[in-house]
């Protein structure tokens, strides 16, 4: 009877000294180590791409022709009578020496001074009345809240200006038929409080989530330990709460200060409705006229950079003392 002969394996199994099976740790540990490497690479690559296109690309174009201007020769007539040309700082110091921009950066500031402190009062006070065992109906509160920050500041702006209108505002009808003053509201003297109002409710419904969100963080043991020892809910409110929570504020208040600096569709869309409100009433509409009606985009680029410069400059000297009053407490 015929014995068949052993199968043969494909694969020649290597043998203890062979170089081959060594070198084999050594292959997956440099593909690890290259995939450790290029993935993290590889799924930030889309970000950094919009990032370039969309933030850093603009931002250097707007820089370069901060430094640029258009030298008229002649009549001005003609493709050759008008070329742009190097300006120097002098688009800078035109801006800097304009009277119409340092009245806006000062309505702005007087804007901010009414509109910060009371948004985030607001949102501090909502989110402990939120946070509280005693308030019902918390989700339905919280919605509420946070509801007219998801309206558009165009929308909101549009509604709130018929509602300042004379003609047509429930206040004022109230007003008159109960013997009350009339105020102008889109005058002079209140229309900084009219558009600060308008920010107001989209502002407190955004940082009362950021500081409810921190407050929902905290332990109940330590709400807990408080009550045992006698505490009320003012004072557990008071002396943890909110000392807990300042980080947030303190987060909430930088965002509201870059805001507050670059306010424009509220007085923007307002502005067709009163004549308080001039086409620089805040600097980026200066930049707005200058760059679309005026069509001098390299003034307009001159006065956005002091804008951001302005923005950065602020945020840090406002970081610098927080930080500061902080180290100071610790020691």
């Amino acid at each position: 009877m015929a014995t068949t002969a052993p199968t043969v394996p494909s694969a020649r199994r290597s043998a203890p000294g062979d170089p081959t099976r060594a070198s084999r740790p050594v292959r997956r540990r440099r593909r690890d180590l290259r995939s450790r490497v290029v993935t993290p690479y590889a799924m930030l690559a889309p970000g950094i791409v919009l990032f370039v296109l969309f933030m850093a690309a603009p931002i250097v174009y707007t820089v370069v022709l901060s430094f640029q201007k258009v030298q008229v020769s002649g009549l001005g007539l003609g493709s050759g009578a008008r070329k742009v040309v190097f300006a120097g700082l002098g688009n800078y110091v035109s801006a800097v020496a304009d009277p119409e921009f340092g009245a806006s950066v000062l309505r702005v500031l007087g804007y901010g001074l009414v509109l910060i402190p009371t948004m985030l009062g607001l949102a501090l006070v909502f989110a402990l009345l939120l946070d509280s065992a005693r308030t019902k109906a918390t989700r339905f509160s919280r919605i509420a809240i946070f509801l007219p920050y998801a309206v558009p500041a165009v929308i909101s702006s549009l509604l709130w200006g018929f509602l300042y209108l004379p003609g047509v505002s429930p206040f004022l009808y109230v007003a008159q038929r109960l013997g009350l003053p009339q105020l102008d509201l889109l005058g002079p003297d209140l229309v900084t409080f009219a558009v600060a109002n308008i920010a107001l409710w989209g502002g407190v419904g955004f940082n009362m989530i950021v500081i409810y969100t921190s407050l929902r963080a905290i332990p109940s043991d330590i709400y807990e330990a408080a009550r045992i020892d006698g505490a009320s809910e003012f004072q557990i409110a008071w002396r943890i709460k909110v000392p807990i929570v300042v980080p947030s504020l303190i987060m909430t208040a930088l965002f509201s200060i870059i805001a507050t600096l670059q306010v424009f569709a509220e007085p923007t869309t307002l502005r067709p409705l009163t004549n308080s409100l001039s086409t620089s009433w805040t600097p980026l509409m200066k930049v707005y006229r200058d760059a679309f009606v005026r069509n001098d985009v390299y003034s307009a680029a001159a006065t956005s950079v002091l804008i951001a410069l302005g923005t950065f400059v602020l945020s840090f000297v406002f970081l610098r003392v927080v930080q500061r009053r902080a180290f100071g407490q610790e020691n």
